[in-house]
């Protein structure tokens, strides 16, 4: 009978409780039951022995805490990361060759679960949990994305070491100092007075005029913005064609970069990597694309390496979301 008061006691006080009262009133409970008590009020109040055992101690004592602190001064356990400053580094490690992003969002995601970073994390030597990586992931600026429109075709069963190795590479090309740069074409788009997505203000009644059919007018065409974004600077440069997106157009944008901008970063460079999509101009596949870019390294001396990222992952190219998601519509 006198167990279920206990526990009838202290779910009345719990509300009122903080952490040193709880264990307080656990305490006094065990000692009032004695032997075998502090077992018996921990299984009915949920508050540890080991606290419980604190409490007894105090009490015994009859030291006079502080009213204003309910542990003693540098108390409590500390955070993982804090004993481990290595941790929220290696996550980041783990994270990165596989982290996507949407490129109208600062949010982050991952494919990886808590579960398997966790996991990974203890393999590495430190001691963590599922619980823990969340929290971090949430401080690092991660969050659940749903995984709507994230399946594009077939996925070869070895494009996670296809990203891993592009990352390592990257990686290496830039402790090196040599420039690694993101490329990539733009949606083609009408010059002239053509409807475009969004809205914009404007007084009431009186929106923009536009063509009502989308035809191309032959005098202006269409232009093409070819991009490439520096990954180590963080700096991008675009070069807008009106004629058509071809691989001699890419190797032409590539190398206006390098004499606008790249030559200037990189002075003492002989090496270039460039990270691109498997399609369009810039494929894997177009023999053009590779006898420009030769044409291009026995003009500049540069010895140019090409990482083509697995089909279907275009969105996961550094530009889409660097520097493609802050250029607008071109009108």
């Amino acid at each position: 009978m006198e167990i279920g008061l206990i526990k009838k006691r202290f779910l009345y006080l719990a509300c009122i409780l903080d952490e040193r009262l709880r264990r307080i009133f656990a305490a006094a409970e065990a000692m009032a039951l004695g032997y075998g008590g502090a077992t018996l009020v921990s299984r009915e109040t949920g508050v540890s022995r080991a606290a419980i055992a604190l409490g007894c101690k105090e009490l015994k004592e009859c030291k006079k805490l502080d009213s204003q602190r309910i542990r003693k001064k540098g108390g409590g356990r500390k955070r993982a990361v804090d004993k481990d400053p290595s941790l929220k580094k290696d996550l980041e490690s783990l994270l990165e060759p596989v982290t996507r992003g949407d490129p109208e969002s600062p949010l982050l995601w991952t494919c990886k679960s808590v579960r398997k970073l966790s996991q990974e994390l203890n393999r590495m030597g430190h001691k963590t949990s599922h619980n823990l990586v969340a929290e971090l992931l949430k401080e690092m600026g991660y969050s659940l994305q749903a995984n709507k429109k994230t399946l594009e075709g077939t996925s070869h069963p070895d494009r996670n070491a296809q990203f891993e190795h592009i990352n390592q590479k990257v990686k290496e090309y830039q402790a090196s100092e040599v420039p690694v740069i993101s490329v990539d074409t733009k949606k083609k788009e009408l010059v002239g007075e053509f409807k475009n997505s969004g809205r914009e203000l404007r007084p009431k009644g009186e929106p923009e005029k536009v063509r009502v059919h989308d035809f191309m007018i032959p005098e202006l065409g269409k232009a093409s913005p070819y991009g490439v974004y520096d990954l180590t600077h963080n700096v991008g440069w675009v070069n807008v064609g009106i004629d058509h997106d071809t691989a001699a157009f890419a190797v032409e944008s590539i190398r206006r970069w390098w004499y606008t901008m790249g030559q200037e970063r990189y002075p003492e460079a002989n090496k270039l990597l460039i990270t691109a999509d498997s399609g369009g101009s810039n494929g894997y596949r177009i023999r053009l694309w590779k006898m420009e870019l030769q044409s291009l390294a026995n003009e500049t001396g540069l010895a140019i390496s090409v990482s083509h990222l697995p089909p279907g992952t275009s969105k996961w190219n550094k530009i889409e979301h660097r520097l493609f998601s802050f250029i607008e519509d071109i009108h």
